[in-house]
């Protein structure tokens, strides 16, 4: 094996979620200034913005974190085209009908 191959500077490192505020105890090399007290020892402190405690595939929770509103966006189309589509068939409901109707009057 490759020597100097690995880092040679793992330590204890905390990883603290931002969302939900969980913490987690790991090796890391993961530079940070910050520090946190955990079981009376200090560590460093690493803050991210998800992590297996929050994500949705691990939760099983379903989120939809939108923010420029493109789920919003792709439902007011659908609805709007599920009007067209409903309304076309109105139409050719009653087309059906009028020629139907003319229909019986010419055989008479």
């Amino acid at each position: 094996m490759k020597k100097g191959l690995h880092a040679s500077n793992y330590r204890l490192v905390v990883f603290k979620d931002l969302n939900n505020g969980s913490t987690f105890l790991t090796r890391s090399t993961a530079e940070t200034s910050e520090t946190i007290k955990v079981d009376g020892k200090e560590y460093p402190l690493v803050n991210v913005h998800i992590s297996s405690s929050s994500h949705p595939f691990y939760t099983g929770e379903e989120r939809i974190v939108d923010i420029e509103g493109r789920v919003d966006k792709f439902k007011a189309r659908a609805a709007a085209g599920e009007a067209a589509r409903s309304k076309r068939a109105s139409k050719a409901l009653k087309e059906n009908k009028r020629s139907l109707k003319t229909k019986e009057t010419s055989k008479k």
